[in-house]
This record gives structure tokens, C-alpha cells and sequence, in this order.
């Protein structure tokens, strides 16, 4: 390949990495400082740009910060498309959103931490940031849902499944990262979202 060819891709990864670095750095100062103690000039200098890239990237704190849920979100459905056709709907599902987790540095199951729990429960509590979360979810659902009519063969314009699955599925997780969040002392996450998606592919017994 030409090295013309090659440097959309590098442009683009150098987006992303910018993307994610903004997203990450109005995160951690957000729980540090609390949200409406942050300035778009301080998420800027910690992600070690100027102010003017954080808005070619978003419009407000609220949106960078629902942006690391957001992709997040994305692979979750990347993955469940690579995950094998051996494994059934529900453990596929469960190892492509524990795979992302993992990879969350806010969501680290080996070092729960009460602190850092605490400033994430108040942040995401914040009235500005809970549209953006909401839309955050939304976008989430659909293409969860999507993922989930291409595996199982089904339409997602036309079938009741597939959104049927995304939104009990989205809806475990959420349950699950609330009860993570409020844990005292804290717990890791991981075992958590495992029970909550195993109990739902059960079909919620009664305990």
C-alpha cells in the first residue's frame, strides 16, 4: 500500500486516540474536582491540547464524558459480531460486554477503590450529564440491537427480539454498574455483570 494510502488510516486512529484522550481527562477531573468545578480549558491541558481541539471534538463537558460510555458501547457490539457462532446468544453477549469493561480504566475490577466509586456515582448524578448519558444509551441500544438481528437472523425494523434483548441486556448492566457504584466496601465490578446477565438468560428465577 501507498503511504497515501495509508494516511487516512493514521489520520483517523490519531482522531480517535484524541477523542478518547479528551473523553478520559473530563472523566478523571470530573470525579477529582466534581463537574461543575472543570473547565473545557482544564480537560484540554490534561489531555495536552488546546482548548479549540476539545471543540472540534465536542460541543460541552457532559458530551465528552458520555463519549468514553458511548464507545465503549460501540464495541461492545463490534464484539458480539467477532464472537463465535458455537456460543449461544446470551454468553456471547455477556463476554463482549465484559471484554470491553475490562478494558476501562474507571471500571478496573482489580483495584475497587471507594473514593474513585463515589466520585463516579456523583458525576454520572449530575443533571448535565444525564441527557447526554441518555442519549449515550440510546444510540447504545440500537446497535446492540443490531448486532443481536444479524446473529440471530431476525429484523430488527420488523422483529420485536432483537431490541427486546438490547434493552433487558442494557438494562442488567445499568443495575449492575448502580449496585457497583453504591458497594460499600467496594467490590469489583466484573463478577457483578456476569450474575446480572446470567440471571436474565435464566430468565430471573426467583432467588
Amino acid at each position: 500500500m501507498s503511504r497515501e494510502g495509508e494516511r487516512p488510516g493514521l489520520r483517523e486512529r490519531k482522531k480517535q486516540e484524541t477523542r478518547i484522550a479528551l473523553s478520559w481527562a473530563a472523566i478523571r477531573l470530573a470525579v477529582e474536582r466534581g463537574l461543575e468545578n472543570v473547565r473545557v480549558e482544564d480537560i484540554a491541558a490534561e489531555a495536552r491540547v488546546a482548548p479549540r481541539t476539545f471543540n472540534n471534538y465536542f460541543s460541552s463537558k457532559g458530551e465528552a464524558i458520555a463519549a468514553r460510555h458511548l464507545d465503549r458501547a460501540r464495541l461492545i457490539a463490534q464484539e458480539l459480531r467477532r464472537r463465535p457462532a458455537s456460543e449461544s446468544l446470551w454468553e456471547a453477549i455477556k463476554i463482549a460486554v465484559v471484554t470491553q469493561l475490562a478494558m476501562g480504566a474507571e471500571y478496573d475490577a482489580r483495584q475497587p477503590d471507594q473514593q474513585w466509586q463515589t466520585g463516579i456515582r456523583l458525576m454520572i448524578s449530575e443533571p448535565s450529564l444525564q441527557g447526554e448519558m441518555l442519549k449515550a444509551d440510546a444510540i447504545a441500544e440500537d446497535e446492540l440491537a443490531a448486532a443481536i438481528a444479524e446473529r440471530t437472523g431476525t429484523d430488527v425494523a420488523r422483529d420485536l427480539y432483537p431490541r427486546l434483548v438490547a434493552g433487558a441486556a442494557g438494562a442488567a448492566i445499568r443495575v449492575a454498574m448502580d449496585h457497583w457504584l453504591r458497594s460499600d466496601p467496594p467490590v469489583p465490578v466484573k463478577p457483578l455483570i456476569e450474575d446480572a446477565l446470567d440471571r436474565l438468560s435464566a430468565g430471573l428465577p426467583e432467588p
